[in-house]
């Protein structure tokens, strides 16, 4: 029988569809956190050597997976302006594929509404 998917499997089924992406996209990973709650989930550089922060989030449906906390992210910004990186958000949106209503179940069919890196401009208010 299937169960319901935790909140942290969830948030690292989301971890890994971002690597994966992350990965093809010839970045480098320097840390990789992967407990909820805990930001940045991914610390990498690019071929310059340009440092990211990487922040994931799997949002479960009928919430929009390219909307995030604008407040939170003020401050999130601050902290990587001060450590001269870059910030990409990962909205990973999962639902069940037979009911949207339903959860995510382990081991079954969910659909993935995952639009790729979003920049967040840390210069910007």
């Amino acid at each position: 029988m299937s169960r319901i998917l935790t909140k942290q499997e969830l948030h690292n089924l989301a971890m890994n569809i971002v690597g994966e992406d992350l990965e093809k996209k010839g970045y480098e990973f320097i840390a990789i956190n992967s407990k909820l709650g805990k930001h940045p989930q991914f610390v990498c550089i690019d071929k310059s050597n340009q440092r990211y922060f990487v922040i994931v989030k799997a949002i479960a449906y009928p919430d929009n997976p390219h909307n995030y906390d604008m407040i939170w992210m003020e401050a999130f910004k601050k902290h990587a302006r001060e450590q001269e990186a870059k910030v990409f958000y990962a909205g990973v949106g999962l639902q069940n594929s037979e009911n949207p209503n339903k959860p995510v179940f382990l081991n079954e069919e969910y659909v993935l509404e995952y639009a790729g890196l979003q920049i967040i401009e840390t210069h910007l208010n």
